[in-house]
């Protein structure tokens, strides 16, 4: 299927055509590794990676051209090119041209924990409507957001987007681009406060989403956070007509009542405009709830039919790093894993230890296995050793902390306190051979302590019913 036609890649990036001889193209690429046959693949300029060394690969496993900088066009005589002055930006306005080519409702999404987990919530109540293209993994930055925008087909009827940022005006870029519908703001907590200093600025960060807001757009935003005021306020200064708060506190548009644990996730009242219904989840944990509640707040605005958004939510799966639950081994002594270990920041380790707190030990112990929360800057020290209460709150029996900055929780968390490391790799075999069948098993932690790397072994040990 065509994408789009080379003449449109053409206009849109006001570009120099160069030995192309397709029409058009039919995917999007910035990995020369995962080409598709008919793929544009897009040379752009990363952290560790120049897109630019790639290209002769990327014509070779498939792309039938290479957007490439002008500066290095020179070196790839004979190949199909497309040259614009940069790249990157090339890619940007092809991502305008799909958003303006499209007739689909656009929804953002942004803030500290949970934006991914309420992103594929979105995406599957949405894709129970109509044709949904939502942003994959994380790819919420300054490259993400344009490769996921310039990837929407034409006929996508829903377009869900994730924007994530770490300094102040980053998001305002994103969201001009996107230009959603409909915007919402899951919370504001102490994540990058080394780069941004106060909650006050992560919130007005946060609140840049927005910036691009289409005129008759609507805001949604989670007030169960102090910095709320904030984000209502924003909105009201972005001359925003339309803004829905919603959460647990008393002072929410929608409000959230009467949230309790069931046998498999979590179940809770929901006052919506017009009714009042009952949400569950397969998952547990209150921001569960939180996060179903956006979506269903979306298909409420989008007058579609709520049963089956209710539905969709109910039969909403985790994703990896994310929540994700796994059972191995029989089924009345499995080891359970819960697999956090994509982000942490202090709001997400709480609402993590919240969801382990609830959840039933098959026959074992409860073990918890807790890498470091990342860019907390000067009060990283601190923010890491007041997660002993709630750490003593969800009841486990064995505790593994990794990291450098969890040696000021190491030092003041008494017995429980199985082994501590700097790196997972000190400890991985020692937590592996205390593992067995009737365990339940939580990993979190920041994505740079790596501790997907022990999710794989405990899966890898563990997938059969044999130790």
């Amino acid at each position: 299927m065509s994408l789009y036609t080379i003449d449109e890649i053409a206009r849109a990036t006001d570009a120099q055509i160069v030995n192309v001889s397709a029409k058009t193209i039919s995917s999007i690429s910035i990995d020369s590794r995962e080409i598709e046959v008919g793929a544009l693949y897009v040379a752009i300029k990363g952290d560790k990676f120049d897109g630019h060394d790639f290209v002769k690969s990327a014509i070779e496993n498939g792309a039938v051209a290479a957007l490439v900088s002008s500066d290095k066009a020179q070196k790839f005589a004979g190949l199909p090119l497309i040259i614009v002055p940069d790249a990157l930006k090339g890619l940007e306005n092809i991502a305008r041209f799909a958003r303006s080519r499209t007739k689909a409702k656009i929804i953002a999404i942004t803030g500290s924990a949970g934006k991914t987990s309420t992103k594929e919530a979105i995406r599957e109540v949405l894709q129970n409507f109509g044709k949904t293209h939502a942003s994959i993994k994380s790819f919420n930055n300054h490259w993400g957001v344009p490769l996921m925008l310039a990837r929407m087909a034409k006929d996508t009827e829903y377009g869900v987007f994730e924007l994530g940022m770490n300094h102040a005006n980053e998001i305002t870029p994103l969201s001009r681009l996107v230009r959603p519908d409909i915007a919402i703001i899951t919370n504001v907590a102490p994540a990058h406060l080394e780069q941004l200093g106060s909650l006050e600025n992560i919130a007005k960060a946060k609140s840049e989403i927005f910036d691009g807001l289409e005129k008759s757009g609507v805001a949604i935003i989670n007030i169960d956070h102090e910095q709320a005021n904030i984000l209502l306020e924003s909105a009201k200064n972005a001359n925003v007509k339309k803004i829905i708060s919603y959460g647990f506190s008393d002072n929410a548009d929608v409000q959230i009542s009467d949230a309790v644990a069931t046998d498999v996730g979590m179940k809770a009242l929901v006052n919506l405009p017009n009714e009042q219904v009952s949400l569950e989840t397969a998952s547990f944990g209150r921001h569960r709830i939180a996060n179903g509640v956006a979506a269903l707040i979306v298909a409420d605005v989008l007058r579609l039919d709520i049963k089956t958004a209710l539905r969709a939510i109910f039969y909403h799966e985790l994703s990896d790093g994310r929540g994700a639950i796994y059972s191995f081994g029989q089924k009345d002594n499995p080891l359970i894993l819960i697999d956090e270990s994509y982000n942490a920041n202090p709001l997400s380790m709480r609402l993590a230890l919240e969801v382990f707190a609830d959840y039933p030990t098959p026959n074992g112990s409860r073990v918890l296995i807790l890498g470091d929360m990342l860019e907390l800057g000067e009060r990283s020290g601190e923010l890491h050793a007041a997660l002993k209460e709630d750490i003593l709150k969800a009841n486990p029996d064995e505790i593994y902390l990794v990291g450098k900055s969890m040696h000021s929780l190491a030092l003041i968390m008494g017995s429980k306190l199985e082994n501590y490391a700097n790196k997972i790799n000190d400890i991985e075999k020692d937590i592996l051979k205390g593992l067995d069948f009737g365990d339940l098993v939580m990993v979190k932690g920041s994505n740079g302590i790596k501790l997907s790397g022990l999710v794989e072994l405990i899966k890898k040990e563990f997938a059969s019913n044999g130790k």
